[in-house]
């Protein structure tokens, strides 16, 4: 299975790294990010001016980070790797939950997939930015090792 990934926090966000490594049991995976954090971005497209997209080595994972938004990183990843099975989108640091749902890049990259063709799966977490590298990002997907 081929498992594109990407959020709204950017690349260097510690729940796409903890996301790549629980989808790495089930498929090949790649993620495809915005460079910097794009949060409340909605689904906004890049229109404007050219993208550019870097190489990016996450983790042991082949990673793209892209002058662009959450949906403008699923399109261009879709379009580079052929037959992708399925975006994850996420792991969002915070709950997407009612009215943040509007605004939400992380759920914009899943619609994005969707819109595209593709199965897209968005994923958040109650970790606050500020503790952002507590356990309780990891702790959710330790049930998923077990299942």
């Amino acid at each position: 299975m081929r498992i594109l990934i990407s959020n709204d926090d950017g690349i260097y966000s510690p729940g796409i790294a903890t996301l790549a490594k629980v989808a790495a049991r089930f498929g090949e995976v790649r993620i495809v990010a915005p460079d910097v954090e794009m949060s409340s971005a909605g689904h906004a497209v890049t229109a404007s001016r050219p993208m550019t997209y870097k190489r990016t080595v996450i983790g042991s994972f082949e990673g793209y980070r892209v002058n662009g938004t959450p949906a403008d990183c699923v399109a261009l990843g879709a379009y580079h790797w052929e037959k992708a099975d399925v975006v994850l989108s996420g792991i969002n640091l915070g709950n997407n939950l009612g009215n943040s749902m509007w605004h939400s890049g992380t759920l914009a990259a899943a619609k994005q997939a969707v819109l595209l063709g593709l199965r897209g799966i968005a994923l958040s977490a109650p970790v606050s930015r500020a503790k952002k590298n507590s356990p309780g990002l990891n702790s959710g997907t330790h049930s998923v090792d077990k299942g």
